[in-house]
């Protein structure tokens, strides 16, 4: 866990009145929250009552402080929400001072829908395997060219990628702990062979 999380949970662990429900502990939520293969290690920490959540996603060297994203089931994308705890509170604390301008609206409300339409970011196998970084090149080599794959190692408020692009077959996944992620268009399947094989 976090340094930044730690310090925090001696203070609270809840704030009442905002979103529908924040706990820093991740317990309350922590049974709600799917997407194993993208956040091994999160801590979800809000929801908005719509079964969309954000997490802390907790990974070894990130010292002090970790992301978090905005994981959301319609549309299915994941979206990078904070770069620190603290930013994500001083955005808590905006929603509900005037003129209550937040990225937590920002990005609930408006970025998801153009990540979901336009997929910034995303780029081919092919082009992720020429790539200049050996970080992201290496896990390129790893996948077929049915994946697309987004960094955000370094991304800035509303970045993401629809993980629910290719449906609920598609292939998920993350290269390790590193905050670089890939979609992998499912094989189609002919009427015939849909009859022939359930699922």
């Amino acid at each position: 866990m976090p340094a930044e999380l730690v310090r925090l949970l001696a203070f609270t662990t809840t704030a009442d009145g905002i979103l529908d429900v924040v706990d820093f502990s991740g317990r309350t939520l922590a049974l709600g929250f799917g997407l194993d293969e993208l956040f091994p290690r999160s801590v979800p920490i809000a929801h908005d009552g719509y079964g969309n959540f954000w997490v802390v996603d907790v990974a070894p060297g990130d010292g002090d402080s970790s992301p978090i994203f905005f994981c959301c089931h319609d549309a299915p994308v994941i979206l990078f929400q904070s770069a620190t705890l603290s930013d994500f509170c001083e955005e808590l604390v905006r929603m509900v001072e005037p003129p209550h301008a937040s990225l937590l609206d920002d990005v609930h409300e408006d970025r998801l829908h153009r990540v979901w339409r336009e997929h910034p970011g995303v780029v081919p196998r092919a082009e992720a395997s020429a790539s200049g970084d050996p970080v992201l090149r290496l896990f390129a080599e790893t996948l077929d060219e049915s994946f697309e794959v987004v960094d955000l190692r370094i991304a800035s408020v509303g970045m993401g990628f629809a993980w629910g692009r290719y449906g609920p077959r598609a292939e998920l996944r993350r290269h390790g702990m590193e905050r670089i992620f890939a979609v992998g268009r499912p094989e189609r399947r002919g009427l015939l062979d849909r009859l022939r094989r359930p699922g």
